[in-house]
């Protein structure tokens, strides 16, 4: 399968470099050049849970390069779904697939808005950490599950087919009958650990284990959950507080995208992810006040940071 992986960060050059190794034609798109760059050099190097290899695969900064693909995977951060959506034209065919794969709600509607609901399919990676080390080189911490559902909700061959694409690169992957409830109950587990990890500096296992700060990131997740029940998503979890805690200890050593975005002085994703649980609650009448003063203490911190 031809594929293009849009948005090379961490997570990113995890599934292009397995993808890649796994024997597909993959094609790497970012904008950042010294990344794309080493790639092209040296290949892209993929260590961690899965092992350590180096993948040799195409990269460009470019969506004008790779010609028409297979399958294009969307996996920027949630700000530049919308920019990525409306660059893919020239990777798409008739039978062309697009995956998006982010953190926190909203990014699928996006891509909707600039191609279309019909060839949109939706994943969600659970229990993975990664990091950039340097340009060509990533990481990451955990090997869990990537769950993929149709936005439509119908369970399609070419849904089982992009699903098999991911198995037999290794991921433990899955076919999501409902999309809607995989993404809050991925969203929950984010808000819970993301916003205290960044503020206090722990990992996911530390945060677990302190007191003070598992009070208010088991808050944050309560709150999600909650929200969740109101609009009746039918969350498969009936105690927020415990699987939380479950997910968080299973990548003990992680830190969440939003912790490695302030350690690299980078804005975060915060509007999404702990700053979208009080929008949602107000929709149902609700209140989520750990997630306001969470998302509100990310926001004062990122006002020193320049991108």
């Amino acid at each position: 399968m031809k594929i293009a992986v849009v948005g090379t960060g961490a997570m990113g050059s995890t599934y292009a470099g397995l993808l890649s190794a796994a024997g597909h034609e993959v094609w790497a798109i970012d904008t950042w050049v010294e990344h794309i760059d080493a790639i092209n050099r040296d290949g892209l190097r993929v260590e961690g849970a899965s092992g350590d290899r180096v993948a040799r695969l195409s990269a460009s900064t470019s969506t004008g390069d790779p010609g028409v693909c297979d399958l294009v995977i969307i996996a920027t951060k949630a700000d530049g779904v919308t920019a990525a959506a409306r660059s893919i034209d020239p990777l798409l065919g008739p039978e062309s697939v697009v995956l998006t794969i982010q953190n926190g709600l909203g990014s699928a509607e996006r891509i909707v808005e600039a191609i279309g609901p019909e060839r949109v399919l939706v994943g969600i990676a659970g229990g993975f950490g990664a990091s950039i080390r340097t340009p060509g080189h990533a990481h990451h911490t955990g090997w869990e599950t990537v769950r993929i559902g149709e936005l439509a909700g119908a369970v399609s061959p070419r849904l089982r087919a992009v699903v098999d694409v991911w198995r037999n690169a290794g991921f433990p992957a899955e076919v999501a009958e409902n999309v809607h409830r995989m993404i809050w109950e991925k969203f929950i587990c984010n808000v819970g650990f993301s916003g205290i990890c960044t503020l206090t500096g722990l990992k996911m296992g530390e945060v677990t284990d302190n007191p003070d700060a598992w009070e208010v990131g088991a808050g944050c997740a309560r709150e999600a959950w909650e929200v969740a029940r109101a609009l009746e998503v039918g969350v498969r979890f009936d105690d927020p507080v415990a699987h939380v805690r479950e997910y968080g200890r299973a990548i003990a050593e992680a830190r969440p995208s939003m912790a490695l975005d302030h350690l690299a002085g980078k804005r975060s994703e915060v509007d999404v992810l702990n700053g979208a649980v009080p929008v949602q609650a107000r929709k149902v009448g609700l209140r989520a006040p750990y997630n306001e003063v969470v998302s509100a203490l990310v926001r004062q911190r990122e006002t020193q940071f320049a991108t």
